[in-house]
Order: C-alpha cells, then structure tokens, then sequence
C-alpha cells in the first residue's frame, strides 16, 4: 500500500512538473480568456493560462518589444503579422502540434499576410466585419448604403470608433475607393469633414457602445460583426448592416513569440482555440466567425456567423484589410487629429 501510494504520488508530482503556465496576450473579452474554455484547457492538459491585455495594435507591438519572454501566445491582426515577424517578435508555426489544423479554411490558412515570406507565423483563428448597426426601433427599413452616416435626418445619433485609420477607410467606401489602396485622400478629408458634425460621441469599447445605443444615443454606428452578435443577445434592439459599399473585413491570427518558453503548450492552446468544441459553445455567447470549416458546420442553422457565411453576395462585399505603411498610418492620423481638433 505504501509503495502504491508513493507511485501515486510520484505520478501526480511529474504531472504538475510537466505542466506549464502560459502567458496571452490579447484583447480583453475576446475568446481566450473565457472563464470555462481556460478550465477546460487546463483538465485537457494541465498547463494553466495568465493573461495580459492590449487596447491597440500598436501598444501589443510595444509589449512584445519591450518584454522578451513574458508571452507564449499573442492575438495578432493579419495586418500587422509581417511587421511583428520582420522585428523578430513571433516564430513561424509547426503546424505539426496543431491537430486541428487540417480542418481550417485553406483560404485562411494560405492567407499571405498571415504566410509573410512563405511560412506561417500566425494561425488562422477568427474573422469579422467592421460595418454599421442600426436600432431597429429607429429604421422600419434598413439602410442599404453607408450614406446613412451623412443623413442630416440622423444628425446628433450618429457614432464611430475614434480610430483614425477606421475613419479614413470607411471615407474610402463611402467614395467608392478601395480601403487598400487609397487614390484621392483630399476627397476623404472633405467626406470625413462632413461627418463629424453629424457625430454625438466616439465609441471606443464594446461596453461603451451597447451603453450608449441602450440610452437611445445612437440610431446607427460603426461596429463589429462578433459585438453585433452579443449585443443582440443580450437584447438590444439591433441590425448588422452589410451595406452595398461594402465592409471592413479582418482577419486575427495567433501567433507565438520568439522568446517564449513554453512553446509546445502555447501550441496545445492554439489547437485548442480552433477546436470546434471551444467554438461551438463560444459561438453561443457570440463570437467572430470560426477559421475552422468543421465548426462553422456544426454550428445551429440560426447562428449569426453561419447566416454570415453563407450569404456570399455579402462576403464578396467585403474588402479585407491590408498591411499599411507608417507613413500612411501617420497621415490618416494627422489628417483625422487635425479634424478633431478644428471641430
């Protein structure tokens, strides 16, 4: 009995000398750090899970400068996976520890911003929109195109996020321009000249916005797919509005840091985000949409990402966002502070 024991003992001490503790880096809310898909992670494996958060892309960037070895998995936007490749901050993935894999959309999986170079350094993990929602108790008709932001009928109810980049690219819509590659930034400085006396606040959180449309503030705003969902399900009165325009569409990866050390279980956690078992119960709660095939299809037919992603006349609407250079970056911040502050 006593040698049992010490076996038992024994057993239970290699499994917790085996098991790491992770580190992820990401937004706050978004998927990762759910309460049950952590507890679950740590029965399936042991491994436990810390996480740290970002309010930009560019403060995640800094983080991963700044703290070598504090991270093992980091939420990285499609945009931004060279850059954070090019200064050395995440390695390329051995698909090989990620069982799930084989599952994800081959589009997504071969996503050249997510392949910079010819190897992936972030794999494929949610996809969404930025477009408009509307409070049905407003519209008895949807709109169908963006200029509903510049109808002087909804002057005062009228929101967008306070990003820069954001504002200059849904000008670009509005004008018929591509979101990637912008030809005439004069003509949306005078579009975003003209919209923001019809704004009443910038949003910038999800909280922020469901506060502000359950007061009746807003009749229509920017916002995101995954939110709209939530938002919905947590009652409010709205509709996601893919209009004939078109929407920002992006794509988040996940990737692994260069300097982490736990390399083998930050890959246990990635398969274990793109598990349709993760997702399927996430999707419930209201999540972007799955780069996992086998998830999308085992989600309920009423399913507002199943819905999405069988309309293609709407996904062909979408315009997916590109790198951007800092140069381009620093002028549609200026031009957009330069608004805010004439105002």
């Amino acid at each position: 009995m006593k040698r049992l024991l010490l076996t038992s003992a024994l057993i239970l001490a290699g499994q917790g000398a085996f098991a790491d503790e992770i580190r992820v880096l990401n937004w706050q809310g978004y998927g990762t750090d759910l309460d049950w898909a952590i507890a679950a992670f740590t029965e399936k494996t042991g491994n436990t899970v810390v996480h740290e958060y970002f309010t930009s892309e560019q403060e995640m960037l800094t983080k991963l400068r700044t703290n070598p070895g504090a991270y093992d998995v980091v939420l990285i936007n499609s945009a931004y996976t060279a850059q954070a490749k090019d200064e050395g901050l995440i390695d390329a993935i051995d698909t090989s520890k990620i069982a799930h894999f084989a599952d994800l959309d081959p589009s997504l999986a071969g996503n050249e911003d997510l392949n910079p170079g010819g190897a992936l350094y972030g794999v494929p993990w949610t996809w969404g929109l930025t477009s408009i929602a509307v409070n049905t108790g407003d519209f008895a008709e949807m709109p169908t195109s963006l200029s509903v932001l510049w109808d002087p009928a909804w002057k005062g109810r009228v929101s967008i996020r306070d990003d820069g980049l954001e504002a200059v690219q849904f000008a670009a819509m509005a004008l018929g321009q591509n979101i990637n590659e912008i030809t005439d930034l004069d003509a949306i400085k005078a579009k975003l000249t003209e919209l923001l006396p019809q704004i009443t606040t910038f949003w910038s959180s999800e909280n922020d916005w469901n506060q502000f449309m359950s007061a009746g503030e807003f009749a229509v705003a920017t916002y995101w797919s995954g939110s709209a969902s939530r938002s919905q399900a947590k009652g409010l009165p709205i509709a996601f509005v893919v209009p004939e325009e078109g929407a920002i569409g992006w794509l988040d990866g996940l990737s692994i840091p260069a300097s982490s050390t736990h390399k083998g279980a930050a890959a246990a956690f990635i398969d274990w985000m793109v598990d349709p078992e993760f997702y399927v119960k996430w999707d419930a709660e209201g999540a972007p949409v799955s780069s996992n095939t086998k998830a999308l299809a085992a989600l309920p037919e009423t399913s507002f990402n199943r819905k999405l992603v069988e309309d293609p006349a709407t996904v062909a609407r979408v315009q997916f966002m590109k790198p951007v250079s800092d140069e381009d970056r620093e002028a549609y911040l200026k031009l957009w502070q330069d608004l805010k502050a004439a105002q």
